[in-house]
Protein backbone atom coordinates (compact mmCIF):
# COMPACT_ATOMS: atom_id res chain seq x y z
CA UNK A 1 0.00 0.00 0.00
CA UNK A 2 1.44 3.47 -0.76
CA UNK A 3 0.89 6.66 0.69
CA UNK A 4 -1.61 7.69 -2.02
CA UNK A 5 -3.79 4.41 -1.13
CA UNK A 6 -6.68 5.01 0.79
CA UNK A 7 -6.95 3.30 3.85
CA UNK A 8 -8.96 0.36 4.40
CA UNK A 9 -12.18 0.99 6.52
CA UNK A 10 -12.24 -0.76 9.38
CA UNK A 11 -16.15 -1.32 10.47
CA UNK A 12 -16.99 -3.05 13.80
CA UNK A 13 -18.76 -6.37 14.13
CA UNK A 14 -22.42 -6.30 13.86
CA UNK A 15 -22.67 -7.62 17.38
CA UNK A 16 -20.56 -4.18 18.70
CA UNK A 17 -23.52 -2.50 17.49
CA UNK A 18 -26.67 -4.74 18.48
CA UNK A 19 -29.45 -2.82 20.15
CA UNK A 20 -29.75 -4.79 22.71
CA UNK A 21 -26.28 -4.57 23.65
CA UNK A 22 -26.48 -0.85 23.52
CA UNK A 23 -29.50 -1.16 25.87
CA UNK A 24 -27.27 -3.16 28.44
CA UNK A 25 -24.38 -1.40 28.43
CA UNK A 26 -25.65 1.76 30.36
CA UNK A 27 -27.05 -0.22 33.03
CA UNK A 28 -23.70 -2.31 33.66
CA UNK A 29 -21.35 0.31 34.01
CA UNK A 30 -24.31 2.18 36.21
CA UNK A 31 -24.25 -0.73 38.63
CA UNK A 32 -20.57 -1.10 39.02
CA UNK A 33 -20.62 2.93 39.11
CA UNK A 34 -23.25 2.09 42.25
CA UNK A 35 -21.17 -0.79 43.78
CA UNK A 36 -18.12 1.42 43.53
CA UNK A 37 -19.79 4.42 45.47
CA UNK A 38 -21.39 2.22 47.73
CA UNK A 39 -18.39 1.13 50.06
CA UNK A 40 -20.50 2.43 53.61
CA UNK A 41 -23.42 2.89 52.37
CA UNK A 42 -26.83 2.12 53.80
CA UNK A 43 -29.56 -0.93 52.50
CA UNK A 44 -31.53 2.33 51.08
CA UNK A 45 -28.88 4.31 49.54
CA UNK A 46 -27.56 1.02 48.00
CA UNK A 47 -31.44 0.51 46.76
CA UNK A 48 -32.05 3.54 45.26
CA UNK A 49 -28.76 3.52 43.69
CA UNK A 50 -29.33 -0.15 42.00
CA UNK A 51 -33.44 1.73 41.30
CA UNK A 52 -30.96 4.56 39.68
CA UNK A 53 -29.24 2.10 37.71
CA UNK A 54 -31.83 -0.33 36.55
CA UNK A 55 -34.28 2.11 35.22
CA UNK A 56 -31.99 3.15 32.20
CA UNK A 57 -33.74 -0.18 30.71
CA UNK A 58 -36.87 1.99 30.05
CA UNK A 59 -34.74 4.97 29.36
CA UNK A 60 -35.90 5.18 25.76
CA UNK A 61 -39.42 4.98 25.98
CA UNK A 62 -40.02 6.81 29.60
CA UNK A 63 -36.66 9.67 29.23
CA UNK A 64 -38.28 11.49 31.70
CA UNK A 65 -39.28 9.58 33.88
CA UNK A 66 -36.41 7.53 34.24
CA UNK A 67 -34.54 10.66 34.78
CA UNK A 68 -36.77 11.15 37.93
CA UNK A 69 -35.60 7.88 38.90
CA UNK A 70 -31.93 8.73 38.97
CA UNK A 71 -32.25 11.70 40.84
CA UNK A 72 -32.90 10.25 44.70
CA UNK A 73 -29.73 7.44 43.95
CA UNK A 74 -27.63 10.80 42.59
CA UNK A 75 -28.69 12.90 45.66
CA UNK A 76 -27.49 10.56 48.32
CA UNK A 77 -25.20 8.57 46.60
CA UNK A 78 -22.48 10.34 44.58
CA UNK A 79 -23.13 7.99 41.43
CA UNK A 80 -22.65 9.90 38.38
CA UNK A 81 -22.90 7.50 35.49
CA UNK A 82 -26.79 6.10 35.53
CA UNK A 83 -27.90 10.36 35.78
CA UNK A 84 -25.40 11.79 32.88
CA UNK A 85 -26.94 8.88 30.95
CA UNK A 86 -30.35 9.68 31.55
CA UNK A 87 -29.78 13.45 30.68
CA UNK A 88 -28.42 12.28 27.44
CA UNK A 89 -31.52 10.24 26.74
CA UNK A 90 -33.91 13.18 27.58
CA UNK A 91 -31.98 15.52 25.17
CA UNK A 92 -31.26 12.53 22.33
CA UNK A 93 -35.35 11.67 22.90
CA UNK A 94 -36.99 15.10 24.58
CA UNK A 95 -34.94 18.20 23.03
CA UNK A 96 -38.08 20.37 24.22
CA UNK A 97 -36.75 23.63 25.91
CA UNK A 98 -39.37 22.91 28.64
CA UNK A 99 -38.22 19.56 29.07
CA UNK A 100 -34.13 19.59 28.77
CA UNK A 101 -34.03 22.71 30.80
CA UNK A 102 -36.18 21.95 33.98
CA UNK A 103 -34.35 18.37 34.23
CA UNK A 104 -31.15 19.80 33.61
CA UNK A 105 -31.44 22.37 36.30
CA UNK A 106 -32.70 20.11 38.42
CA UNK A 107 -29.48 17.80 37.97
CA UNK A 108 -27.37 20.67 38.52
CA UNK A 109 -29.12 21.26 42.22
CA UNK A 110 -28.91 17.13 42.85
CA UNK A 111 -25.16 17.68 42.40
CA UNK A 112 -24.58 20.74 43.60
CA UNK A 113 -26.41 20.72 47.12
CA UNK A 114 -25.41 17.09 47.68
CA UNK A 115 -27.13 15.30 50.58
CA UNK A 116 -25.92 15.82 53.66
CA UNK A 117 -25.70 19.21 53.08
CA UNK A 118 -22.36 20.84 54.35
CA UNK A 119 -22.97 23.90 56.79
CA UNK A 120 -20.75 26.29 54.20
CA UNK A 121 -22.74 24.91 51.16
CA UNK A 122 -23.42 29.31 50.74
CA UNK A 123 -19.86 29.98 51.18
CA UNK A 124 -18.00 32.13 48.50
CA UNK A 125 -15.10 30.06 48.41
CA UNK A 126 -12.71 28.53 45.42
CA UNK A 127 -13.92 25.21 46.63
CA UNK A 128 -17.87 25.84 46.30
CA UNK A 129 -17.36 27.57 42.78
CA UNK A 130 -15.40 24.34 41.46
CA UNK A 131 -18.61 22.45 43.08
CA UNK A 132 -20.75 25.24 41.10
CA UNK A 133 -18.88 24.55 37.83
CA UNK A 134 -18.71 20.51 37.86
CA UNK A 135 -22.27 20.45 38.77
CA UNK A 136 -23.00 22.19 35.82
CA UNK A 137 -20.65 20.96 33.76
CA UNK A 138 -22.02 17.29 34.54
CA UNK A 139 -25.40 18.65 33.51
CA UNK A 140 -24.27 20.67 30.44
CA UNK A 141 -21.62 17.86 28.15
CA UNK A 142 -24.38 15.03 28.54
CA UNK A 143 -27.18 17.02 26.98
CA UNK A 144 -25.19 19.19 24.47
CA UNK A 145 -23.79 15.56 23.12
CA UNK A 146 -27.65 14.32 23.52
CA UNK A 147 -28.27 17.15 21.36
CA UNK A 148 -25.23 16.78 18.73
CA UNK A 149 -26.72 13.10 18.32
CA UNK A 150 -30.21 14.36 17.62
CA UNK A 151 -28.88 16.62 15.25
CA UNK A 152 -26.98 14.02 13.95
CA UNK A 153 -29.69 11.60 13.13
CA UNK A 154 -32.21 14.25 11.84
CA UNK A 155 -29.77 15.39 8.92
CA UNK A 156 -28.85 11.85 8.39
CA UNK A 157 -32.68 11.10 7.50
CA UNK A 158 -32.71 14.33 5.43
CA UNK A 159 -30.13 13.09 4.02
CA UNK A 160 -31.44 10.37 3.15
CA UNK A 161 -34.56 11.93 1.84
CA UNK A 162 -32.76 14.31 -0.56
CA UNK A 163 -30.87 11.30 -1.80
CA UNK A 164 -34.38 9.56 -2.52
CA UNK A 165 -35.55 12.72 -4.14
CA UNK A 166 -32.21 13.11 -6.42
CA UNK A 167 -33.13 9.72 -7.35
CA UNK A 168 -37.11 9.64 -8.10
CA UNK A 169 -36.22 13.52 -10.20
CA UNK A 170 -33.54 11.03 -11.88
CA UNK A 171 -36.13 8.57 -13.09
CA UNK A 172 -38.26 11.15 -14.09
CA UNK A 173 -36.10 12.63 -16.25
CA UNK A 174 -34.69 9.40 -17.33
CA UNK A 175 -38.80 8.83 -18.50
CA UNK A 176 -39.39 12.27 -20.08
CA UNK A 177 -36.18 11.83 -22.44
CA UNK A 178 -37.48 8.22 -23.76
CA UNK A 179 -40.81 9.89 -23.93
CA UNK A 180 -39.31 12.50 -26.27
CA UNK A 181 -36.91 9.96 -27.66
CA UNK A 182 -40.55 7.26 -28.38
CA UNK A 183 -42.40 10.05 -29.99
CA UNK A 184 -39.39 11.03 -31.98
CA UNK A 185 -39.13 7.30 -33.39
CA UNK A 186 -42.91 7.47 -34.50
CA UNK A 187 -42.72 10.72 -36.53
CA UNK A 188 -39.57 9.11 -37.96
CA UNK A 189 -41.32 5.83 -38.70
CA UNK A 190 -44.32 7.40 -39.82
CA UNK A 191 -42.84 10.02 -42.03
CA UNK A 192 -40.38 7.41 -43.62
CA UNK A 193 -41.13 3.48 -43.22
CA UNK A 194 -44.58 4.37 -44.11
CA UNK A 195 -44.35 6.58 -46.77
CA UNK A 196 -41.99 3.38 -48.24
CA UNK A 197 -44.22 0.85 -47.61
CA UNK A 198 -47.36 3.10 -48.90
CA UNK A 199 -45.19 3.34 -52.11
CA UNK A 200 -44.60 -0.77 -52.61
CA UNK A 201 -48.27 -0.92 -52.00
CA UNK A 202 -49.13 1.30 -54.58
CA UNK A 203 -46.56 -0.10 -57.14
CA UNK A 204 -48.12 -3.13 -56.67
CA UNK A 205 -51.46 -2.47 -57.36
CA UNK A 206 -50.64 -0.43 -60.32
CA UNK A 207 -48.61 -4.26 -61.95
CA UNK A 208 -51.59 -6.15 -60.44
CA UNK A 209 -54.05 -4.06 -62.28
CA UNK A 210 -51.67 -3.74 -65.55
CA UNK A 211 -50.03 -6.83 -66.12
CA UNK A 212 -51.16 -9.53 -68.63
CA UNK A 213 -49.12 -12.76 -66.62
CA UNK A 214 -51.08 -14.48 -64.01
CA UNK A 215 -47.86 -15.45 -62.20
CA UNK A 216 -47.09 -11.93 -62.20
CA UNK A 217 -50.27 -10.37 -60.61
CA UNK A 218 -50.29 -13.47 -57.86
CA UNK A 219 -47.14 -12.12 -57.00
CA UNK A 220 -48.18 -8.77 -57.00
CA UNK A 221 -51.05 -9.19 -55.24
CA UNK A 222 -49.13 -10.43 -52.56
CA UNK A 223 -47.06 -7.88 -52.41
CA UNK A 224 -50.18 -5.18 -51.73
CA UNK A 225 -51.33 -7.60 -48.85
CA UNK A 226 -47.61 -8.13 -47.46
CA UNK A 227 -47.49 -4.01 -47.73
CA UNK A 228 -50.96 -3.20 -46.56
CA UNK A 229 -50.39 -5.48 -43.52
CA UNK A 230 -47.26 -3.80 -42.88
CA UNK A 231 -48.42 -0.55 -42.80
CA UNK A 232 -51.43 -1.72 -40.22
CA UNK A 233 -48.87 -3.12 -38.32
CA UNK A 234 -46.92 0.12 -38.74
CA UNK A 235 -49.68 2.45 -37.45
CA UNK A 236 -50.67 0.49 -34.54
CA UNK A 237 -46.78 0.66 -33.30
CA UNK A 238 -46.78 4.46 -33.93
CA UNK A 239 -49.66 4.67 -31.78
CA UNK A 240 -48.23 2.95 -28.95
CA UNK A 241 -45.00 4.94 -29.18
CA UNK A 242 -46.97 8.45 -29.58
CA UNK A 243 -49.47 7.18 -26.82
CA UNK A 244 -46.27 6.72 -24.25
CA UNK A 245 -45.08 9.50 -25.04
CA UNK A 246 -48.00 12.07 -24.82
CA UNK A 247 -51.15 12.72 -23.46
CA UNK A 248 -52.61 11.33 -26.48
CA UNK A 249 -54.31 7.56 -26.09
CA UNK A 250 -52.70 4.96 -27.20
CA UNK A 251 -54.39 2.91 -30.47
CA UNK A 252 -55.47 -0.51 -29.65
CA UNK A 253 -53.85 -3.55 -30.55
CA UNK A 254 -55.18 -5.86 -33.52
CA UNK A 255 -55.40 -9.20 -32.74
CA UNK A 256 -51.56 -10.41 -31.86
CA UNK A 257 -49.85 -13.26 -34.13
CA UNK A 258 -50.25 -16.83 -32.80
CA UNK A 259 -49.14 -20.31 -33.47
CA UNK A 260 -52.56 -21.25 -35.63
CA UNK A 261 -50.94 -18.29 -37.47
CA UNK A 262 -47.63 -20.31 -38.75
CA UNK A 263 -48.95 -22.50 -41.78
CA UNK A 264 -50.06 -18.97 -43.71
CA UNK A 265 -46.87 -17.23 -42.60
CA UNK A 266 -44.70 -20.39 -44.25
CA UNK A 267 -46.94 -20.35 -46.72
CA UNK A 268 -46.81 -16.45 -47.81
CA UNK A 269 -42.89 -16.78 -47.25
CA UNK A 270 -42.54 -18.55 -50.83
CA UNK A 271 -39.92 -20.95 -49.46
CA UNK A 272 -39.62 -24.67 -50.08
CA UNK A 273 -40.35 -25.47 -46.32
CA UNK A 274 -40.90 -29.13 -44.92
CA UNK A 275 -42.98 -27.91 -41.89
CA UNK A 276 -43.88 -30.08 -38.22
CA UNK A 277 -45.90 -27.99 -36.08
CA UNK A 278 -46.80 -29.93 -33.24
CA UNK A 279 -47.50 -27.65 -30.07
CA UNK A 280 -49.03 -30.21 -27.89
CA UNK A 281 -52.91 -29.47 -26.68
CA UNK A 282 -52.23 -27.10 -23.81
CA UNK A 283 -52.51 -23.98 -23.81
CA UNK A 284 -49.47 -21.79 -24.19
CA UNK A 285 -49.18 -18.04 -22.36
CA UNK A 286 -49.83 -15.08 -25.45
CA UNK A 287 -46.32 -14.14 -24.83
CA UNK A 288 -44.34 -17.61 -25.79
CA UNK A 289 -47.17 -17.82 -29.14
CA UNK A 290 -46.11 -14.59 -30.30
CA UNK A 291 -42.24 -15.17 -29.53
CA UNK A 292 -42.45 -18.34 -31.49
CA UNK A 293 -44.09 -16.80 -34.16
CA UNK A 294 -41.79 -13.94 -34.35
CA UNK A 295 -38.64 -16.61 -34.24
CA UNK A 296 -39.96 -17.94 -36.98
CA UNK A 297 -40.64 -14.94 -38.79
CA UNK A 298 -37.38 -13.31 -38.66
CA UNK A 299 -35.52 -16.94 -39.43
CA UNK A 300 -37.50 -17.25 -42.63
CA UNK A 301 -36.87 -13.66 -43.28
CA UNK A 302 -33.35 -14.28 -43.27
CA UNK A 303 -33.25 -16.98 -45.92
CA UNK A 304 -35.48 -15.01 -48.04
CA UNK A 305 -32.61 -12.74 -47.71
CA UNK A 306 -29.37 -14.61 -48.01
CA UNK A 307 -30.78 -18.29 -48.92
CA UNK A 308 -34.17 -17.80 -50.92
CA UNK A 309 -33.50 -21.07 -52.92
CA UNK A 310 -32.59 -23.31 -50.01
CA UNK A 311 -34.40 -26.53 -48.40
CA UNK A 312 -36.30 -24.78 -45.41
CA UNK A 313 -36.82 -27.16 -42.57
CA UNK A 314 -39.35 -25.73 -39.80
CA UNK A 315 -40.23 -27.77 -36.09
CA UNK A 316 -42.29 -26.46 -33.52
CA UNK A 317 -42.79 -28.88 -30.86
CA UNK A 318 -43.86 -29.16 -27.21
CA UNK A 319 -41.10 -30.49 -25.06
CA UNK A 320 -42.60 -30.75 -21.61
CA UNK A 321 -43.30 -27.77 -20.08
CA UNK A 322 -41.54 -25.78 -22.94
CA UNK A 323 -41.82 -25.13 -26.29
CA UNK A 324 -39.19 -25.52 -29.05
CA UNK A 325 -38.63 -23.97 -32.10
CA UNK A 326 -35.80 -24.88 -34.61
CA UNK A 327 -35.71 -22.73 -38.37
CA UNK A 328 -32.92 -24.47 -40.20
CA UNK A 329 -32.14 -24.23 -43.52
CA UNK A 330 -29.62 -26.30 -46.12
CA UNK A 331 -26.65 -24.94 -47.73
CA UNK A 332 -28.05 -22.82 -50.93
CA UNK A 333 -27.49 -24.44 -54.24
CA UNK A 334 -26.52 -20.88 -55.85
CA UNK A 335 -25.92 -18.04 -53.66
CA UNK A 336 -27.55 -14.88 -54.54
CA UNK A 337 -25.59 -11.95 -55.95
CA UNK A 338 -27.14 -9.08 -54.23
CA UNK A 339 -28.99 -9.47 -50.92
CA UNK A 340 -31.11 -6.90 -48.94
CA UNK A 341 -29.31 -4.91 -46.34
CA UNK A 342 -29.51 -6.57 -42.65
CA UNK A 343 -28.56 -4.92 -39.47
CA UNK A 344 -28.35 -7.80 -37.40
CA UNK A 345 -30.48 -6.40 -34.93
CA UNK A 346 -33.21 -9.13 -35.63
CA UNK A 347 -32.25 -12.22 -33.99
CA UNK A 348 -30.74 -9.85 -30.66
CA UNK A 349 -34.25 -8.93 -30.63
CA UNK A 350 -35.12 -12.60 -30.67
CA UNK A 351 -32.87 -13.35 -27.98
CA UNK A 352 -33.41 -10.35 -25.82
CA UNK A 353 -37.54 -11.81 -25.97
CA UNK A 354 -36.22 -14.98 -25.61
CA UNK A 355 -34.25 -14.32 -22.28
CA UNK A 356 -37.38 -11.77 -20.90
CA UNK A 357 -39.84 -14.64 -20.67
CA UNK A 358 -37.29 -17.21 -19.19
CA UNK A 359 -36.19 -19.30 -22.07
CA UNK A 360 -33.14 -19.28 -24.36
CA UNK A 361 -32.34 -18.43 -28.60
CA UNK A 362 -29.24 -19.74 -30.18
CA UNK A 363 -28.48 -19.53 -34.14
CA UNK A 364 -25.27 -20.40 -35.98
CA UNK A 365 -23.90 -21.96 -39.16
CA UNK A 366 -24.54 -25.51 -39.13
CA UNK A 367 -22.03 -27.96 -40.65
CA UNK A 368 -23.84 -28.87 -43.94
CA UNK A 369 -23.21 -24.82 -44.62
CA UNK A 370 -27.04 -24.45 -43.71
CA UNK A 371 -27.82 -22.01 -40.66
CA UNK A 372 -29.92 -22.88 -37.66
CA UNK A 373 -32.25 -20.92 -35.13
CA UNK A 374 -32.93 -22.72 -32.05
CA UNK A 375 -35.73 -21.12 -29.31
CA UNK A 376 -36.36 -22.65 -25.81
CA UNK A 377 -39.42 -21.20 -24.34
CA UNK A 378 -40.94 -21.94 -21.41
CA UNK A 379 -44.82 -22.22 -20.70
CA UNK A 380 -44.23 -19.53 -17.39
CA UNK A 381 -41.28 -17.90 -16.59
CA UNK A 382 -38.61 -19.40 -13.44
Amino acid sequence: MTAADPLPSRRLPAWCTAPWLMLLLPVLYSLMDAALVARDATWWQLSLSTLAAVALFWRRRFPVTVFLLTMPGSWVEEIWLAPITAVYTVAAERPSRRVLIPCGTLFVLVSFFHWPLPDNVFDLSRATALDAIQAVMLAGGPAATGLLSRTRRELAARLDELTRGQERESRLLAERVLMSERGRLAREMHDVVSHQVSLISIQAGALQVSTGDPAAATVARTIRELSVRTLDELRQMVGVLRGSSGPLPAAPLAPQPRLADLPRLIEESGLTADTELNPGDRPWPEAVERAAYRTVQEALTNITKYAPDAVVHVRVRAKGRRLRVEVRNEAPPVHPAETLPGGGHGLVGLRERAQLLGGTLTAGPTQDGGFEVRAELPATRS
